[in-house]
């Protein structure tokens, strides 16, 4: 490791930066950490983790997130309101305003790394006018010293927080912005402080590259290995249970957000974890508890009033509060990163209409159908004005990050599966008995007793029936899980409503894919729903 150097002569000339800047090269998390204090940036809390405030933005700005219009990019992005195109022109003019920015700051560099499997890793050097941002970078990131402070990095990112750009002369529509420049591999941040745009900068240009020039499917999933060996994933979005399901004192955690499937192994994009920390609770997720400790950085968390003591609960600032720490604190972490190729998966979805079994096993063609729609749902309380559930379709299970048309992940997704024997789940961690306010959640332990079952073989061996709308091959028994539950149907009092429910639910899975019919093919077409006659 480079930890303890700092003040080192770095070339950043390439980034429009000059000689004369002052730099604090891979600088120690402790010296970092005095920095961050010394100039207001965070305090230091119970347990030691530094707290930080990201300012402003608390959350990722998707609207002021652009990609830059080239050779590269212009036949291969799949644009729209997730991809925005920027002119290269504009891109230039901003980014050598932001190097000369940064030539009069005191600036933070770091080289990492990404991808923990050597085939595929990529170089990153992560420039910042923060300490905390540097923090940052050094949790999330494959922390090497590789990279000789001569060489150019594959990939730089640029953050500056405090530079703002003037809508009106640089052709922006607000005064933050992402840029991320896969000719000159660049991510440029600017505006915002909030670390999170680091983080999905590099897995948007891993999305690009991974799966269009190296045949690696790029995932937005946790994944954990068992004492046998074997790797699990689990995809979903916010409040299907991703985290807390792929958390298991009987298994270990490979890493929690971002990985590749390659040719001989599942591997972790990432060093560290990124994790909510709202109402963070001891009892209930103690490994994500025990890991905020020194090196951890907390962002925009509350403090109980005359302590050092972090709040949970409180989320006046934000909900989006987060802790970042490298995967080492979490206890049976595989520090390689790396695992061997998956034997089951699971797809999580918080019905709230109450209509999708609460497990669900399924074939190829439905297993990339349902990848594409990346259905769940919101419910009140999860977002501003969402007063009753809300239907939420994000494609391959990550739409904000996902540069190439979805068919392109779901049939990289295809051809991996029918290469080796699979199981893909479908688990519905949301309600049964009715929808939201009439029916109930299903409760947490048959959850996780169903994942257990299918992990350990037990599940495969049940009595299966077919859903006569969504097709679904779902079982009738699972150990630890009562019979009546299992079949969706049954729970509801009356089989009327809820097939009325399920064809609603069916009908907007049809709708959402029309959007993208034109790139797929007629093999992931037949994994749709077909609206039931009752």
């Amino acid at each position: 490791m480079m930890n303890n150097l700092r003040d080192k002569t770095v070339d950043l000339s390439y980034l429009h930066i000059d000689a004369d800047a002052k730099i604090h090269y891979q600088m120690d998390i402790p010296t970092l950490v005095e920095k961050a204090v010394k100039h207001g940036e965070g305090v230091l809390v119970e347990g030691g983790a530094l707290a930080a405030d990201t300012g402003n933005f608390t959350g990722r700005a998707p609207k002021d997130r652009f990609i830059v219009l080239d050779e590269i990019t212009r036949d291969s992005v799949d644009w729209g309101e997730v991809n925005q195109p920027i002119e290269k022109e504009v891109y230039d003019a901003l980014f050598k305003k932001v190097g000369e920015y940064m030539s009069k700051k005191t600036l933070y560099v770091r080289d990492v790394a990404a991808c923990a499997n050597p085939m595929y890793q990529i170089s990153i050097r992560v420039i910042t006018e923060t300490a905390y941002q540097s923090i940052f970078a050094n949790n999330m990131f494959i922390r090497t010293g590789k990279l000789k402070t001569t060489q150019t990095p594959e990939w730089s990112i640029l953050a500056a927080p405090y530079f703002f750009a003037n809508p009106t002369q640089d052709g922006v529509p607000s005064s933050n912005f992402v840029f991320i420049n896969f000719t000159e591999k660049v991510i440029l941040i600017a505006g915002t402080g909030y670390t999170g745009e680091i983080k999905k900068g590099i897995f948007s240009v891993l999305n690009f590259i991974l799966p269009h020039h190296k045949n690696v499917l790029s995932m937005h999933c946790s994944a954990n290995i068992g004492k046998k060996g074997d790797t699990a994933l689990f995809f979903g979005l916010s409040g299907t249970g991703k985290t807390t399901l792929s958390s298991d004192h009987d298994r270990f955690l490979i890493g929690d957000d971002e990985h590749g499937w390659g040719e001989a192994s599942i591997f972790n994009f990432e060093g560290g974890c990124y994790a909510k920390c709202v109402n963070l609770d001891p009892e209930k997720e103690p490994e994500i508890h025990k890991a905020v400790r020194f090196g951890a950085l907390l962002e925009n968390i509350n403090l109980f009033e005359g302590t050092r003591t972090p709040n949970y609960e409180d989320v006046r600032k934000t909900e989006n509060t987060r802790v970042a720490y490298p995967i080492e604190h979490i206890e049976g972490s595989v520090r390689s990163g790396q695992g061997g190729l998956p034997d089951n998966i699971f797809f999580l979805t918080a019905d709230a209409f109450g209509v999708l079994p609460p497990v669900s096993l399924l074939t190829t063609e439905q297993a990339m159908y349902h990848f594409i729609s990346g259905y769940t749902a919101k419910v009140a309380g999860t977002e501003v004005g969402v007063t009753e559930p809300k239907m939420v379709f994000s494609p391959c299970f990550g739409q904000a990050f996902i540069p190439l048309h979805p068919s392109v992940y779901a049939e990289l997704l295809g051809e991996k599966l029918k290469s080796r024997k699979i199981n893909v789940w479908l688990i519905n961690t949301g309600w049964i008995a009715g929808p939201y306010g009439i029916g109930r959640r299903i409760n947490l332990t048959y959850t996780r007793a169903i994942v257990r079952a299918a992990l350990n073989g037990q599940l495969k061996h049940s009595p299966f029936k077919t859903h006569p709308v969504f097709g679904l091959s779902y079982p009738t028994a699972c150990p630890s899980v009562p019979d009546a539950i299992l079949d969706p149907e049954k729970t509801w009092a009356e089989s009327e409503a809820y097939y009325s429910q399920a064809n609603k639910l069916a009908l907007a899975f049809i709708v959402n894919f029309k959007r993208y019919e034109q790139g797929v093919s007629n093999e992931i077409k037949r994994g749709a729903p077909r609206v039931f006659a009752y």
